[in-house]
């Protein structure tokens, strides 16, 4: 009995011509396992492509949902933004697609897990850091180092090695941009955005929206409730987590929200410039932020705000499967306890405006804030804070005069 591999399996040319060359370099069964994180129509025709191609079976895996409320959420509720403008979109997905490969293989009995990400990238490390603390005994095959046996470095070369199987693919050599998509956002890269130099071509790139340009004239209003911070309801209607995200895409997508040009650092020591939508995204994280306005202290989200970061860099790495994320993440889940609230904004040409905040658990108070002396504040106060707050400046400032009259 052959041995089995479990391919991770996008439809692509990549992983379509690593199905031949699996079965004709190593003799493995290829069981192809796609996971459904919301990539919508590029999951169409994959079963019938992936048995033309030399797989004995092709699993297509939903996890949509566990996607959203197991690795979005927390990220969210962290405020994790890597290099303050990426939100995470492909580093988040890797550990749940990971996780289910490994549920497969074990499933299926096999001995190894092949995936197509290449070697320049941050995925290979994503996949493998996350198959290597699951399933430490399952071998792991990435073709793309393997150049001793890997010979392909082109579009061109996958589909003349195709062809040359008798497999006839509906990929042509044309340059394209190399995406990778889910319900919460898809990434462009290559073509004119490898020079930094060069302005998008957004017109033929973007897939989710459209530039704040081309947006409506009319700005739209959005209101939306949380609960302990997880989205509970927009513009009144309740909804998983899952349906809010699919909501705000489309709203935001039609205003332009979202888009992002970042030349960031990979983990791998490059830097990568890469262009990112994320319509719904954007608006989930701004609204769960100011709603957090309202409730958390000022120490509290000065520990938070280190901790996003810290998150951030955590799941771009791969790390996801880690004692420091779980713990860093039960410090965040402590801090959404009291993130319960209404949050209304305008939608207008590529803006997110505030119109109104509120919650039970607020720790604003009016009579604080306002000019007029309150109850709870008494301006005289101030005198004794500023003395003591400013003692350590004053006693610096009086011993460098001290010195200096020395020096005389």
């Amino acid at each position: 009995m052959k041995e089995k591999v479990v391919l991770a399996y996008s439809g692509g040319l990549d992983t379509t011509a690593i199905i031949p060359w699996l079965k004709e370099n190593f003799g493995y069964e290829v069981i192809c396992c796609c996971i459904d994180c919301g990539q919508g129509e590029e999951l169409d025709g994959l079963d019938e492509r992936a048995k033309m191609s030399g797989a004995s079976k092709l699993y297509i895996e939903n996890i949509i949902d566990d996607f959203c409320d197991n690795y979005i959420m927390p990220c969210v509720k962290a405020g994790a933004v890597y290099e303050n403008k990426y939100l995470l979109g492909t580093s988040m997905a890797r550990p749940a697609i990971a996780k289910k490969l490994v549920e497969i293989a074990r499933k299926e009995g096999a001995v190894a897990i092949c995936h197509g990400a290449t070697g320049k990238g941050n995925d290979q490390i994503r996949f493998e850091l996350g198959i290597k603390a699951l399933a430490p005994d399952i071998k792991i095959i990435a073709p793309w180092r393997m150049t001793d046996v890997w010979t392909m470095q082109s579009r061109e070369d996958e589909i003349e090695y195709c062809k040359a199987h008798g497999i006839h693919l509906p990929f042509s050599a044309d340059s394209s941009y190399s995406r990778d998509r889910n319900l919460w956002h898809i990434s462009h890269e290559g073509l004119e955005l490898e020079d930094p130099a060069n302005e998008p071509n957004y017109k033929h790139l973007l897939v989710l929206g459209v530039t704040p340009e081309e947006a409506p004239d009319q700005g739209e209003y959005v209101t939306m409730t949380f609960e302990k911070g997880i989205p509970t309801s927009v513009n009144g209607e309740k909804m998983k987590v899952s349906e809010v995200i699919a909501k705000l895409n489309e709203l935001g997508g039609k205003h332009g929200i979202g888009i992002v040009d970042i030349v960031e650092n990979r983990v791998v020591g490059m830097k990568s410039r890469g262009v990112y939508e994320t319509p719904g995204g954007t608006i989930l994280m701004e609204a769960h932020q100011q709603l957090e306005e309202l409730i958390l202290d000022r120490a509290t989200m000065e520990v938070k705000k280190d901790m996003a970061n810290k998150f951030a860099q955590i799941v771009y790495e791969g790390k996801w499967y880690t004692p420091l994320r779980e713990a860093i993440q039960a410090f965040i889940e402590s801090t959404q306890q009291y993130v319960t609230g209404e949050v209304k904004f305008k939608l207008y040409k590529g803006n997110i405006t505030k119109a109104g905040t509120t919650s039970p658990y607020s720790l604003y108070s009016e009579s604080l804030a306002s000019f007029t002396t309150g109850d709870l504040y008494d301006h005289h106060d101030a005198d004794g804070f500023i003395t003591l707050f400013g003692l350590p400046l004053k006693v610096r400032a009086m011993k460098l005069a001290e010195v200096k009259n020395n020096q005389k």
